[in-house]
């Protein structure tokens, strides 16, 4: 899908890892040639990734070879990873090295410090279109996962590079998982225009991240609100990054002021600061703020992305014409996904969605036609980039813990837990963070005598919230 190269970009590098190993476009191409002579077509597997040449290149190599991957996180929680695996069945995993002893299976291939291991023979029927399979909600466990076609991913690759202007020299380094859907477009655009990844599993708040930057002469940053909030406390503005070309922001809403702050650093260094509006139901992006009105606009998600448009609609389903009038965000495009699975059976569903997606979230559009996020309309935050389901997190407490009943509110990158019952606060915010995978300081834990609830049982949040 996005080796489409001749015979004189085999010796472009695809990728550079920290400790040195490099892979170019050419051995990417024979590595796809490879795992095709071991996995049938139509094959489902499951891929455990880290930021390294391993997962980028298997990923690569099954998409090219038409199986369908779905990305998890290596580190992801084993009771959750085994219910999905009970769900789906997956034919092959494909693991670091260092994890294989703890699955069954017999290995098929090893390169790049990943193993293939062959693990069902049964054929998994899905979908002709069915490229790819993301979770909707990191990982609190799950199993409703996003359906990506391979029309999807060409389509939101294609826009990105062209709207963030990218071309072959471009040099991008991790900085958000790949099994993430902002951390995979990342890498989908890149290789889509011959350009090279910087892979690293260290993170930016690590000196080594920046050793690496510099020596390998990185060209962007890339990150949700809670990197943007940590990159100013470790005096980001104030570093000397000479590469650097551009810098995006997606994931959730970014603080207006921060929106501002890093817009005019961008303005003074001469570089692009780009905020931009996702889903994983649409691929990846749906919108981004041009850099040259980054300051005029800021707080906006801005427009459109090439191909794409946007409308609102009220309560009724109508269309709102005027500015500044708030309605559920509607967004149209080549890159609106398939729809969703929640268990094997639904791999061979088709479009489910013809184009059209009801983001859930609520939004106003200004004189000028851009667009602003302002709340959502169901029960979802956004945690460092990750979308976590309220619901679900409620009944993972409750289910965890006796006679404990829960309530979960807040807003992007910080959740509100009120407990009533004897569950310990320390173990309520552990358990939470081990399963989410997510840092225990976007979890502040209450306790209360009871939840509140109306005549019919429903939990009542607005009581909680004031």
């Amino acid at each position: 899908m996005f080796l489409n190269i001749d015979e004189k970009k085999r010796e472009q590098l695809a990728a550079i890892q920290e400790d040195g190993k490099e892979l170019t476009y050419g051995q990417l191409v024979d590595f796809c040639h490879e795992v095709a002579e071991c996995i049938p077509e139509r094959s489902l597997v499951f891929s455990l990734c880290e930021n390294v040449v391993g997962a980028l290149s298997g990923y690569v190599a099954f998409l090219s070879g038409r199986m369908v991957p779905l990305l998890l996180g290596a580190q992801m929680d084993r009771e959750l990873l085994t219910y999905l695996l009970d769900t789906y069945a997956p034919n092959y995993l494909w693991v670091p090295e260092g994890l294989a002893e703890h699955f069954e299976g017999e290995c098929v291939l090893k390169r790049y410090g990943y193993v293939l291991l062959s693990c069902s023979k049964e054929i998994v029927e899905m979908d002709p279109s069915l490229a790819l399979l993301l979770t909707t909600s990191g990982s609190t466990g799950s199993p409703k996962l996003v359906r990506q076609s391979y029309d999807n991913i060409s389509a939101n690759a294609g826009s990105i590079a062209e709207y963030l202007e990218l071309d072959e020299t471009e040099r991008a380094i991790t900085m958000l998982p790949m099994n993430y859907t902002y951390g995979l477009s990342v890498i989908q655009s890149h290789l889509l225009i011959g350009a090279t990844m910087l892979m690293t599993k260290a993170s930016y708040a690590q000196k080594s991240f920046w050793d690496f930057f510099r020596k390998e002469k990185a060209t962007s940053i890339v990150g949700v609100p809670y990197t943007y909030e940590i990159l100013k406390k470790i005096h980001f503005f104030k570093m000397e990054l000479p590469s650097l070309r551009y810098m995006t922001q997606a994931g959730g809403k970014l603080l207006p002021e921060l929106h501002r702050e890093f817009a005019e650093f961008a303005k003074e260094k001469g570089l692009r600061f780009y905020v931009m509006y996702g889903q994983t139901e649409a691929t990846a992006r749906m919108s981004y703020l041009p850099y040259e009105k980054s300051i005029e606009k800021y707080g906006s998600m801005g427009i459109a992305i090439p191909g794409g448009k946007f409308h609102l609609i009220d309560v009724d389903g109508n269309r709102i014409q005027t500015p500044y009038v708030t309605g559920e965000l509607v967004y149209e495009g080549a890159n609106v996904t398939l729809g969703y699975a929640e268990c094997q059976d639904d791999l061979q569903r088709g479009d489910e969605r013809q184009g059209v997606l009801e983001t859930g979230d609520m939004a106003q559009f200004d004189e000028d036609g851009y667009y602003t996020i302002v709340g959502r309309k169901k029960r979802f935050l956004k945690i460092y980039g990750n979308r976590v389901n309220l619901d679900e997190c409620e009944r993972m407490i409750e289910g965890h813990f006796e006679n404990v009943e829960c309530a979960c509110v807040g807003s992007d990158d910080h959740m509100r837990i009120y407990i009533a019952g004897h569950a310990p606060v320390q173990a309520v915010r552990d358990f939470l963070s081990e399963k989410t995978a997510l840092n225990s300081r976007a979890f502040e834990i209450r306790k209360i005598d009871e939840i509140p609830k109306n005549d019919s049982g429903k939990k009542q949040y607005n009581e909680l919230e004031e």
